[in-house]
């Protein structure tokens, strides 16, 4: 697993700003930075970055996600790395092999650390390897 290129973050793809809504699916490449309202599904293997006052009701699939002070409610699976920095807040299950939370965020859910996982499917049945 190689890690996450976050030096280059302020390099920004996309952004939905402050006073802004959206409802629906985002996939995207690179960096994407949200700072209004969004609800529904994310995916992407790059980079997430939540802004400050932002406000996210999704499920959250991506490479890296940044939290700079938003809150998301919903599930976050992260291929490589979860950052949460205050006062963040993250209502919902994690699932990423490496996390930080900085003191002052609020996280309300269970989180599972773990490499990734690969599921095969044998005689109907998932198995995990």
């Amino acid at each position: 697993m190689s890690k996450p290129d976050t030096s280059g973050w302020e390099e920004i793809n996309a952004l939905l700003g402050r006073g802004t809504s959206y409802e629906g699916k985002l996939s995207f490449e690179g960096r994407v930075r949200i700072d209004g309202n969004f609800r529904g599904e994310i995916f992407s293997d790059d980079l997430l970055i939540v802004g400050e006052g932002a406000e996210i009701h999704a499920r959250v699939e991506v490479g890296t996600l940044i939290v700079l002070g938003g809150a998301i409610v919903g599930d976050v699976s992260a291929r490589y790395l979860v950052e949460l920095h205050a006062p963040g807040k993250v209502q919902g299950a994690i699932h990423t092999p490496q996390i930080f939370i900085e003191k002052g965020v609020v996280f309300d859910g269970n989180c599972t650390m773990s490499p990734e996982t690969e599921v095969r499917e044998f005689d109907g049945e998932a198995t995990l390897l």
